[in-house]
């Protein structure tokens, strides 16, 4: 038979999940940078950054599945929340620390979310990605931080049970109105033996 003519897969069987861990970092006030920069300034300060999280997150063992302008997306399995909490939590200081941005008298700042639980991966127009509610919760929760800050769903303790966690009271998660306290990642160290690595990559 020809393999052009071989049945498609019946989208009413239920496809298999994945358990994974997602996180979304989203830059701080990119409308208000877009308009106090020449467009080429913000177009490299951007391209520059987003290159620097994909390497940083990519260095902590992420698959990053997309860039959409000034925020990136990335997915670990969820046994290893911890290095999503750890790249995370380290993040903000490498964006801090964008060369570029610092020779032009700015100072960036994420706002990052993390979730854990179910989703299903597929690949649209030849690009992964992921559906499910964690991809809508850690983008509520980035949406929510505050600058320079790491909010996370209550589940995530469970799969990083070593990180120091706080409770931090949201309101208005939409689609997540139920979740009236969620964590805020505390200062954390770097994994053992990606301390030094991270450290010594580029920043632009």
């Amino acid at each position: 038979m020809n393999e052009r003519l071989l049945p498609l897969p019946d989208p009413l069987l239920p496809p298999e999940l994945d358990g994974v861990c997602m996180l979304v970092a989203d830059l701080v006030g990119s409308t208000r940078l877009a308009r106090q920069l020449p467009l080429h300034q913000y177009v490299s300060v951007m391209s520059d950054m987003v290159q620097l999280l994909i390497l940083h997150f990519e260095a902590y063992g992420a698959e990053v599945l997309q860039h959409q302008g000034d925020a990136v997306v990335c997915v670990w399995p969820k046994e290893d929340a911890t290095s999503a909490v750890m790249a995370a939590q380290h993040s903000h200081s490498r964006t801090r620390r964008l060369r570029l941005a610092e020779v032009l008298g700015l100072t960036l700042e994420l706002r990052v979310g993390l979730a854990v639980g179910d989703v299903i991966r597929v690949n649209v127009g030849g690009a992964p990605t992921c559906y499910g509610l964690p991809v809508n919760l850690a983008r509520r929760l980035a949406s929510a931080a505050a600058p320079g800050e790491t909010l996370t769903c209550p589940a995530l303790p469970v799969y990083a049970p070593g990180v120091a966690l706080g409770e931090r009271e949201v309101s208005n998660l939409s689609g997540f109105e139920e979740l009236g306290v969620v964590r805020r990642v505390l200062d954390t160290p770097a994994l053992p033996g990606l301390g030094a690595a991270s450290a010594g990559m580029k920043t632009g």
